[in-house]
């Protein structure tokens, strides 16, 4: 399975758009090679170098599995969102405090649906979809303040 974003190349700087300094909305991203087994994918977006532990920018699960892509400023119909280290339900963008962080992008495809609520966290999902992993892909984008 491949994930990339017509927005950066993987391990390309993220533009301020998708940021804290811009309109702060997703990226637009792309699923390829996808399995025909899969019934679900997650997503789940963290910045592993902020300095306390690792964000979460965004989670979104129980995508359906016919999804190709993810328009720019948008959540998949039928999706549900999970909560943020930001404290919402929704994409929070790039906003590191110094330096160039890593954004990274988690695809996963799934075997099943994951019975969860609304709101949940990252380490809920992670914990349901144990097991449940056909594929994964990442994307990495980078992103600075300076």
């Amino acid at each position: 399975m491949k994930l990339t974003s017509p927005a950066f190349a993987n391990n390309g700087k993220i533009p301020s758009k998708y940021t804290c300094e811009g309109e702060d909305v997703n990226p637009p991203l792309v699923f390829d090679d996808v399995s025909e087994d899969t019934k679900s994918f997650v997503l789940i977006v963290e910045d592993p170098d902020a300095p306390t532990k690792t964000w979460v920018h965004w989670v979104v699960f129980n995508i359906p599995p016919y999804t190709r892509e993810i328009d720019e400023d948008t959540v998949p119909d039928d999706a549900l969102l999970g909560r943020t280290d930001f404290g919402n339900k929704s994409y929070g963008g790039p906003c590191p405090p110094s330096g160039t962080h890593r954004y990274i992008f988690k695809l996963y495809a799934l075997d099943t649906e994951l019975d969860l609520e609304v709101g949940v966290t990252r380490r809920e999902v992670e914990y349901a979809m144990q097991g449940r992993i056909i594929d994964e892909a990442h994307l990495t984008g980078l992103f600075s303040r300076d």
